[in-house]
């Protein structure tokens, strides 16, 4: 029950609802690294993994992974360079390329659960960002 709580168990307890309905979960997060790589790649093209691990600040195993899944996910292809055998060049594919440019949305989960509300709860909710906004 809220009344009577005080200030720092209401936070507590907001936070934790909060994080439900923030649009940073799984999902969001797998999709911003994924973007980020091929806006690396993009950027470097053709691009070497060196490269792409040093314009993302992560390491050459990690990012050779993601390679592996972006190539299997047909966004990137993956060829050697013609002047270094021993290197790999990458480049996205038309759908890498539709995919960078096609807008990220985060607000789509968030949508839905508040489309699921009673239009009295969504008020509800609506007057509590309100008093959130004035206390800022």
């Amino acid at each position: 029950m809220l009344w009577g709580s005080s200030p720092a168990a209401v936070a507590t307890r907001f936070t934790g609802v909060a994080q439900n309905y923030v649009a940073d979960g799984p999902a969001e997060r797998a999709e911003r690294a994924k973007r980020t790589l091929l806006s690396a790649i993009a950027h470097h093209e053709p691009a070497t993994l060196n490269q792409v691990a040093d314009a993302t600040g992560r390491g050459a195993p990690a990012v050779s992974r993601s390679v592996d899944a972006l190539v299997r996910m047909g966004l990137i292809d993956r060829v050697a360079d013609p002047n270094n055998r021993r290197r790999l060049a990458m480049r996205l594919t038309q759908q890498g390329k539709e995919t960078l440019e096609r807008p990220f949305d985060t607000r789509t989960a968030l949508v839905e659960k508040l489309e699921r509300m009673a239009p009295s709860e969504l008020r509800a909710v609506e007057r509590a960002i309100e008093i959130l906004e004035r206390a800022t």
